[in-house]
Parts: C-alpha cells; sequence; structure tokens
C-alpha cells in the first residue's frame, strides 16, 4: 500500500534526447534562502565547474537565486542529465552539511528532514530531482538565456542584470568568464530576418 507522500509525491521524468539542451530549475530545502552567502554560492559553482569535467556538458546560462538555481546546458553525447544533476548537487550537499555541522551546528535544524522512521536525512536541495525542459529550439534556448539573467532584476534584488554577481550576464555581455566559463561557442546563433 502507498503512504500518503508516495501518492502524492511529483516524480520528474527526464529525456536525455541527443542535441537538446536542458533548462534545469532546482529549489533549496524547503524553498529556504541558503544562497545568500558567498561561500554556498562558491560551492555551487565550485561543483558546476567540477562537474563538466565529469560528465561534459556545454554550460550556455545560469543564475543562483536565494533559494533556487536554474541553468540552461547541452549534455555531450551519451551523458545523461540525471548523472549530471548527480554530479552538481551531491558536492554541495555535502559541503553544506559538514561546513554547518563544524562552523553553525544551531542551523542544523533547518536542513532536517525527518523521515517517517523517524531518521534524520540533512538537505541543502528540496526533494526530487527539480524542474528540466527539454528545449531544441534556438528561439526559446535564447528566450531562457534572457529569463535567467533577468530574474534577479524581476524579483527586484537589483535594477540591472551586470549587478547580479551570480549569473552568467556578464560573461555574455563582456565576454569574460567570471564567475565561471561559459560555452559561448556551442551556442547556436539566432538568426535575424
Amino acid at each position: 500500500m502507498q503512504t500518503h507522500d508516495e501518492v502524492y509525491r511529483k516524480r520528474c521524468k527526464r529525456f536525455d534526447v541527443r542535441g537538446h539542451a536542458h533548462y534545469l530549475t532546482f529549489s533549496c530545502f524547503g524553498r529556504q534562502q541558503f544562497f545568500t552567502s558567498s561561500r554556498a554560492c562558491n560551492w555551487f559553482l565550485e561543483a558546476l565547474d567540477a562537474a563538466r569535467q565529469r560528465r561534459p556538458f556545454d554550460l550556455w546560462a545560469f543564475v543562483i537565486m536565494p533559494e533556487h538555481a536554474h541553468l540552461l546546458l547541452l549534455p555531450h553525447e551519451d551523458i545523461s542529465i540525471s548523472k549530471i544533476l548527480g554530479s552538481i548537487k551531491i558536492p554541495v550537499v555535502r559541503w553544506a552539511v559538514s561546513w554547518v555541522r563544524k562552523n553553525r551546528p544551531e542551523f542544523l535544524p533547518r536542513m532536517a528532514d525527518i523521515q517517517p522512521n523517524g531518521k534524520v536525512h540533512y538537505r541543502f536541495w528540496q526533494r526530487g530531482g527539480g524542474y528540466d525542459r527539454n528545449i531544441w529550439n534556438v528561439k526559446k534556448i535564447h528566450e531562457k538565456i534572457r529569463y535567467i539573467h533577468n530574474n534577479p532584476v524581476r524579483r527586484g534584488l537589483v535594477s540591472q542584470p551586470e549587478d547580479w554577481p551570480w549569473s552568467s550576464y556578464r560573461a555574455w555581455e563582456d565576454e569574460i568568464d567570471e564567475p565561471i566559463r561559459i560555452d559561448r561557442e556551442t551556442l547556436p546563433p539566432l538568426e535575424i530576418l
């Protein structure tokens, strides 16, 4: 018999279609603002950059918001999006839980996910795989890049996209790969009619 949680838990289906980009969104546990420190943002960027070495993909855009992150990427041939996500998310959890236990143990209850059997798991990310949308249309790819870069502006965190330090906006506008490298050379150009 299924429990209440099993019946209502959303299941995220992933479609690894060759040549499809993935627009990904994943949230912090309980939609809490775990990305308010540069430390946590840098953990995410370090994991993202390292994941590219282990599970090759082209990174076209990203933004780290206080309680979630968006990515637009293109997996290389025979690389599953699930493996990419694990390579990004698992290190962040390990670093965060380890740091909190050592430096801010009073914060640990905010990360506690108590299971029905009473066992406690400490989470950085919301359960599940997050939101994954395949994108194969060049116009939609460019729309998602603009959406990602304007997210901090829409939320009222900054007045201009270039003012938000945790996105790929400046890498596109200034062609300076900070805070991490993006793969601008593989982005299909937007045809202007």
